[in-house]
């Protein structure tokens, strides 16, 4: 058992992906994390309704270097580098993705294609990657439909 009481085998690169779930998940989430020797990344999307503050959000968020462009391209480099940054592993928690969801769904859905291509490169180098994407209860409906 692992000091939090949380063994969800994050450390399996082969199982990590991009999830939806519930805000209050993240917690839960993070703490499994950093039990499994991975390093968590807290993202605040709250209010962010647009694709400047939501690559400006996750550039501080996960302290891409200066050097590193606001688009879409630079984004997907840096979420496949993470060179200033050496962890065995990576879990991206996204609070407030719901409403991003629901202001934009456009920017939101690039970011889910984008956040998948990194997964799929980081496993091709045996490190998990995982990204968290707290939903609201109605975007989940949303998704049903």
């Amino acid at each position: 058992m692992t000091q939090s009481g949380f063994e969800l085998g994050l450390d399996d690169a082969a199982r990590a992906g991009v999830f939806f779930v519930n805000g209050e998940d993240l917690d839960v989430l993070g703490a499994a994390a950093r039990d499994a020797g991975l390093l968590p990344c807290h993202i605040d999307l709250m209010g962010c309704a647009n694709k400047a503050t939501l690559l400006l959000r996750i550039a501080v968020a996960m302290d891409f270097p200066n050097t590193s462009s606001r688009n879409w391209d630079a984004l997907s480099d840096s979420l496949r580098d993470l060179d200033w940054m050496p962890a065995p592993g990576y879990v991206l928690l996204f609070e407030g993705a719901g409403e991003l969801h629901h202001v934009n769904e456009t920017d939101f859905d690039t970011l889910v294609s984008i956040l998948d291509e990194a997964q799929k490169e980081w496993a091709g180098r045996q490190v998990p990657f995982w990204a968290f994407l707290a939903l609201r209860e109605r975007d989940f409906i949303a998704f049903e439909d």
